[in-house]
């Protein structure tokens, strides 16, 4: 069954156009409320409003033109071999490859030209480089970027950007101001293009050698992307929209955020396990070659089509005026509990500051006059060791995650806990300088959805894996204030929202989202009341199907992630899959339940 919206004729015209230019028969386009990416033959790229409003359809189009033009013009294999090692060297060698191939797509096409502005625009927004205040807080992948977007394309700087690039402009000019003009003249080979970036690493002391690179066999090079790709894209449907309204998540940002969304579209290449921190903060790779990025082979799950799945944020789901009256609801249902939660979330207020306090050096040479020596001073004026200097404790930058389950026997009670508990919990740790994302999960029908209706329509082939539409909820962003946040909460008081819940897929969807992240210890906290259910998968699968599939996703990240994973079971035995887990038989015990569970994990080494 086919929607006939202006959104889904949109999103139509942009799958087709991604085709022409990428020269893909299979791609499909998705939308996404999260960062862009492209995962197998579907490019998820960020929805506009249902007005389809002018400025978030031109980023759409261009996040979608810049994935389809590196599926035509950018050869995988030969950008790998050779490619450096060092995590801020890789994140310029692939930010500049990305310049590259979008370059030459703005050089034939006027409109994509336009579209990929509007993209590099909406990106750079959310870089670093757009609040560095020294020129040591700028991204070097990001700067690099740009000035090489500018002599390539003519392009001025995104304004946002142009305080940070100005700070390093001189010193990468006089660094590497000829490899940068070498590189606009290697445009169309992208050989000889890597080459000359691998060169420039060199100049900008990234890695050791000046020329950075050997020569290399020609065996294994497939030039065959790299020229005239272009052309065919014009013929892309939709008179106005020639510029590849592409689904452009694109991977490799330069700015970025390029390295983690890479390695989640690209889970077989081995050779760039690297991830750099994207997502939507920021760009600086600290997570080289990490092996877990790539999905083992074993998990032996699949969906049958993922076509119907959605992530969506939740001023998505209702508009304003409804937010609003839920979130009202949601309060006046736990007025009574709001006090205890807040003293629990206090108390682990408490335990974070306490961490942070900042100590003293004394009997120094020199700094602030120590109170405790003032008899000192006053006997002996002379004495040289009556300061003190204050020295900070070191405390790692944190993100935390809360997975809220949304399913259907989460209703009334239990979901009323969960949300306020994190409404509480996200005001404390954002007083604590910690980030918090709150992230939900369910499905969007009971029993299948249009999942089914194509499975029952394909003629019901056996064993078709998962068999439900997903649909996975931002209720907060990482980067987003929570006075901004707070009334997304209340959507979980929706009539109609929790329905059933696939915990595997959710759990991996927000473990990719933290890995994205470039904070130095990352939290998941998932919060469920028992085994993953969606009776359309179970009817046509093993019974143990989900649940299987959940333990081995759990297993996979409590060994292999550096995601610390920890789950509250309410009502439901959780210890069973979570090496890390407690249980609760009273919902009013989940506040402080999740406030000594975060705490044992701050406290760990």
């Amino acid at each position: 069954m086919r929607d006939d919206t202006p959104l889904d004729q949109f999103r139509s015209v942009l799958a087709g156009t991604a085709r022409a230019v990428a020269d893909v028969p299979e791609l499909d386009v998705a939308w996404t409320a999260d960062a862009a990416s492209q995962s197998g033959g579907t490019m998820r790229v960020p929805m506009p409003g249902r007005s389809l409003p002018a400025a978030q359809v031109a980023e759409a189009r261009g996040f979608a033109d810049s994935m389809a033009l590196r599926l035509r013009l950018h050869n995988d294999v030969l950008h790998q071999r050779g490619a450096p090692g060092e995590a801020v060297a890789r994140a310029v060698y692939d930010a500049v490859e990305q310049v590259r191939y979008e370059a030459l797509g703005s050089d034939g096409y006027a409109g994509m030209r336009g579209n990929l502005d509007a993209a590099t625009t909406m990106r750079t927004a959310s870089d670093p480089i757009s609040r560095a205040g020294r020129p040591e807080d700028v991204p070097l992948q990001s700067a690099v970027a740009l000035l090489l977007r500018e002599k390539l394309t003519g392009e001025a700087i995104p304004a946002s950007a142009k305080l940070g690039t100005d700070m390093v402009r001189s010193w990468i000019e006089a660094k590497a101001g000829g490899d940068l003009s070498g590189l606009a003249e290697s445009l169309d080979d992208q050989k000889a293009f890597r080459q000359r970036a691998l060169a420039m690493l060199g100049h900008l002391e990234l890695t050791e050698a000046s020329e950075g690179d050997q020569p290399e066999t020609d065996e294994d090079d497939q030039d065959d992307e790299q020229d005239g790709g272009e052309e065919e894209p014009e013929t892309s449907d939709d008179a106005g929209d020639q510029e590849a309204m592409e689904a452009a998540g694109e991977t490799t940002d330069g700015e970025g955020e390029s390295e983690s969304e890479e390695e989640v579209e690209r889970p077989d290449d081995a050779a760039d396990a690297d991830l750099e921190d994207d997502g939507e903060e920021g760009m600086l790779p600290t997570r080289p070659n990490r092996p877990w990025t790539d999905l083992p082979d074993g998990f032996d799950y699949k969906a049958y089509t993922e076509k119907f799945d959605e992530i969506v944020s939740a001023t998505e789901l209702c508009d304003e005026e409804e937010l609003n009256r839920l979130r009202a609801y949601l309060d006046t249902q736990l007025k009574g509990l709001q006090g205890v939660v807040t003293r629990l979330a206090n108390r682990l207020q408490r335990r974070l500051m306490a961490q942070q306090n900042r100590s003293w050096d004394f009997d120094q040479e020199e700094g602030l006059l120590d109170a405790a020596r003032l008899a000192r001073v006053v006997i002996s004026p002379g004495h040289s060791l009556s300061y003190k200097i204050e020295r900070d404790v070191e405390f790692k930058d944190t993100v935390v995650t809360l997975l809220i389950d949304n399913s259907g026997s989460m209703r009334g009670r239990p979901i009323s806990i969960a949300a306020i508990s994190a409404d509480i919990l996200g005001r404390t740790l954002e007083r604590c300088g910690v980030k918090t994302e709150v992230l939900g999960f369910t499905t969007r029908a009971w029993k299948g959805g249009q999942s089914r209706e194509s499975w029952l329509a394909g003629g019901k082939p056996a064993h078709p894996g998962r068999l439900n539409d997903l649909r996975h909820i931002v209720y907060k962003k990482a980067d987003e204030p929570w006075r901004r946040a707070r009334r997304n909460l209340g959507l979980m008081m929706r009539e109609g929202l929790l329905k059933e819940n696939i915990d595997g897929e959710a759990l991996l969807w927000a473990h990719s989202r933290l890995l994205a992240r470039q904070e130095d210890r990352r939290i998941l906290m998932v919060i469920s009341d028992g085994a993953p259910v969606d009776d359309s998968t179970l009817s046509v699968n093993n019974a143990g199907y989900l649940e299987q599939h959940l333990r081995k996703v759990i297993d996979w990240i409590e060994k292999q992630s550096p995601v610390q994973l920890v789950a509250i079971g309410i009502g439901h035995d959780v210890t069973r899959y979570y090496r890390r887990a407690v249980t609760i038989m009273d919902v009013e015990q989940l506040g402080g339940t999740m406030v000594e569970q975060l705490a044992g994990l701050f406290e760990d080494d």
